[in-house]
């Protein structure tokens, strides 16, 4: 294993202190590996996110104006503690109570809700939205039902520029639904990961074979297959999404991420076959992002996103954004 780390033991302090030296404009709590915004919120819902580190830039890099408030940093492939999550809701409720986007893994929702209840007690009114948007598969490894993916980027993005606009907790917790709900991805790995603390590829995937419907955590996917060309990908996850949800009728939200090893030129080439496979299925994309935004640490492969829109939703995802990862409009 060749690794930029110290050690197994400390990637996740280490890594919070490097964010706290390349991004001095947010606040870092390292003992409750927490990222959190410093811009004033007064009478205004905050939004809450977080989950296992490895995914980056999902969660940390998506906080500040226009996105997430604080985002929760468990170690790498295992969710934050509920204790994380209180800390995180009572550094930046501002009295309008605070929204949870959570990604649908056991430990993800279970550590939530206790959360939630935790913060009841402290008086926070909260609200849930659950992402379960990866077409794959249903119960997998990590999950009751199916997992949550790249549409957490996008309610991320939505629930951060309607609480921007001063909305209610039950008008942001609405709007996160409904992203949440129009969203699909599919996933394609061509290679493992390798968690520091285990030291060795996650699983043992052959040069000529790729894993369709691959976890951001590994986890198995719909079925093993000999490697294809970038065409016949894009036409597998297309076609796995489109017939999963009908996308067409509308304009659609598409994101393409690496998952943490996929050179930005390769993105590109699928995303054409990407592009061309939609628009033969008559599905309209009004927006567009390529590039790492919810990655599996060192694994080669990409994900795609895509989310059936109208025009609040897209008014609201042009809105200004300023956060490390993502920032348009300011």
């Amino acid at each position: 294993m060749k690794k930029l780390i110290n050690s197994p033991d400390t990637v996740l302090a280490d890594a919070l202190r490097g964010v706290a030296a390349a991004h001095p404009e947010l606040s870092v709590d390292i003992e409750n590996r927490l990222v959190v915004a410093t811009e004033p919120r007064e009478n205004r819902v905050a939004v809450i996110s977080g989950g296992g580190t490895g995914h980056e830039p999902l969660h940390s890099g998506f906080v500040g104006p226009g996105m997430l408030d604080a985002a929760c940093a468990g170690e790498i492939f295992t969710s934050p503690t509920p204790d994380q999550m209180l800390a995180a809701a009572t550094r930046v409720d501002a009295g309008a109570g605070v929204l949870f986007i959570v990604k649908n893994y056991t430990g993800d929702v279970l550590n939530f809700e206790m959360a939630a209840e935790l913060a009841a007690d402290e008086g926070i009114e909260t609200a849930s939205v659950i992402v379960a948007d990866d077409v794959a598969v249903e119960d997998s490894t990590w999950t009751a039902g199916r997992r949550g993916v790249g549409t957490t980027v996008i309610v991320e993005k939505i629930a951060g520029a309607a609480a921007a606009e001063g909305r209610t907790l039950a008008e942001v917790a609405a709007i996160a639904e409904r992203v949440s709900k129009a969203g699909r991805s599919m996933g394609v790995a061509l290679t493992s990961c390798t968690v520091p603390a285990v030291g060795h590829p996650s699983f043992d995937l052959p040069e000529d074979e790729m894993e369709v419907g691959v976890g951001i955590h590994g986890e198995p996917g719909r079925r093993r297959v000999p490697l294809e060309d970038a065409r016949g990908i894009a036409h597998d996850i297309v076609t796995a999404i489109a017939d999963d949800a009908d996308f067409t009728g509308a304009p659609v939200i598409a994101l393409l991420s690496g998952l943490g090893a996929t050179p930005l030129i390769e993105l590109y080439v699928i995303y054409a076959d990407i592009a061309d496979a939609l628009s033969e299925r008559g599905i309209s994309v009004a927006r567009v992002l390529v590039g790492d935004y919810i990655t599996s640490l060192d694994m080669a492969g990409c994900s795609l996103t895509l989310v059936k829109a109208d025009d609040e939703i897209l008014r609201l995802w042009d809105a200004p954004v300023r956060t490390t990862a993502l920032r348009w409009g300011l």
